[in-house]
């Protein structure tokens, strides 16, 4: 019996390293400036996906990249910067207790977002998952 299928595998992954994102970047922003500190963080993660893309032989030819789908990357590269650069500056500035929950109102973007743009089916999970999301970060945000 299968307990969790790939893509719950890989979030959940995702999410506990988010967590240790957190904690990790709050102690790494101590004495430095927020806009360095995701810099470096930065540097790391392209220096452990180019590692990642040599250890699996998974390099391509960027001109048999579809241009679209580089477009679209492009874009999330930009947003994810943006997102890191607020993450790491609200770290600075506060708890991480409260600041990580907060940065998961990005669930509830993401589903709007996905109605909007993808046009993505609503299903009483994903209301019911997605109002408790954001009632839970409203709650841990509040003083």
């Amino acid at each position: 019996m299968k307990i969790l299928s790939h893509w719950q595998a890989f979030a959940l992954g995702s999410a506990f390293f988010a967590g240790l994102t957190a904690i990790f970047g709050k102690l790494g922003v101590a004495k430095i400036n927020s806009d360095l500190a995701t810099f470096i963080r930065t540097i790391v993660i392209l220096c452990v996906v180019l590692l990642i893309l040599t250890a699996r032989q998974e390099w391509v030819r960027p001109s048999s990249l579809p241009w679209k789908d580089v477009v679209w990357l492009v874009l999330s590269g930009i947003a994810t910067g943006f997102s890191w650069l607020c993450y790491y500056r609200a770290l600075k500035l506060g708890p991480a207790s409260r600041v990580a929950p907060v940065d998961k109102l990005s669930v509830v973007f993401a589903i709007v977002l996905a109605l909007v743009f993808l046009h993505e089916k609503l299903s009483w999970k994903v209301v019911v998952g997605g109002t408790l999301v954001g009632i839970g970060a409203v709650v841990m945000a509040l003083p």
